[in-house]
């Protein structure tokens, strides 16, 4: 199956963990990655390594809390490849500090980041895609805790919780344009009444068997549902929060 062959992933925060990961598996299915990451040390890594396997990715250097960069980054991604095909926004930032505490450029920064960031990179990239005919958009939501909800993260907690909501919004809006829209909410999260378990888990397992050469390192199930959710497969899923219970 070569549905990934020479198409285009851009996905943030690519330069470590999680990122890193969905990065190496996009280029192991012979997909273009076009990485970013605020991190140009931790960037080069993960663009080094797709390079010496035999694949094809370019850094992008970016801050992406504003839309600025954002805008200059997704035009960059177009002018050197001329499409894109799949965005996953993974990066983010994870405030340790009590709502009491919690400064006014801390907070601030983890919505930019956190909420801001994914807004901007859909919108941006939303509207090549619907002058594309297509694609498909992953929001990752980080972990925050062993099962419930921590004190200490009310920043991040306000930011993932409105992430789900932009997914939702966001795949009603894109939908006429064959665009899909999906969460994946990594590690114990305490949002059942948010989270759809409308998905197939045997029909991912089945098309995961076809991919065995896949690099998925320690988070398999994260980053194969990502997969998942960019192929064909799932092309009658959009709106979908979905939840795997894995540490980052």
């Amino acid at each position: 199956m070569d549905e990934f062959v020479d198409k285009v992933a851009l996905i943030t925060g690519a330069g470590r963990g999680v990122g890193q990961e969905i990065a190496f598996a996009f280029s192991s299915l012979g997909a273009v990655v076009a990485a970013n990451d605020i991190n140009p040390i931790n960037l080069d890594d993960t663009v080094g390594q797709i390079l010496a396997t035999g694949g094809n990715a370019t850094a992008y250097v970016f801050d992406i809390a504003k839309r600025m960069p954002i805008e200059a980054m997704v035009a960059q991604v177009l002018e050197h490849f001329g499409r894109i095909d799949f965005l996953v926004n993974h990066a983010s930032v994870k405030p340790d500090a009590y709502l009491l505490k919690m400064d006014e450029w801390e907070f601030h920064r983890t919505l930019d980041v956190n909420l801001g960031g994914p807004f901007f990179a859909m919108q941006q990239v939303g509207r090549f895609m619907q002058q594309q005919g297509g694609g498909a958009i992953v929001n990752l939501i980080s972990s925050i805790g062993q099962g419930h909800i921590q004190k200490g993260y009310a920043a991040l907690l306000a930011s993932q919780a409105g992430l789900i909501g932009l997914t939702c919004a966001a795949a009603q809006e894109f939908s006429p344009y064959n665009i899909r829209v999906n969460s994946v909410c990594h590690g114990s999260f305490e949002m059942d009444q948010l989270v759809s378990r409308s998905w197939d888990v045997v029909k991912l397992h089945r098309w995961l068997e076809s991919f065995p050469q896949v690099r998925l390192d320690d988070h398999p199930d994260l980053v194969s549902l990502v997969l998942f959710l960019c192929s064909q497969a799932a092309s009658s899923l959009t709106g979908q929060v979905m939840s795997v219970d894995t540490e980052v």
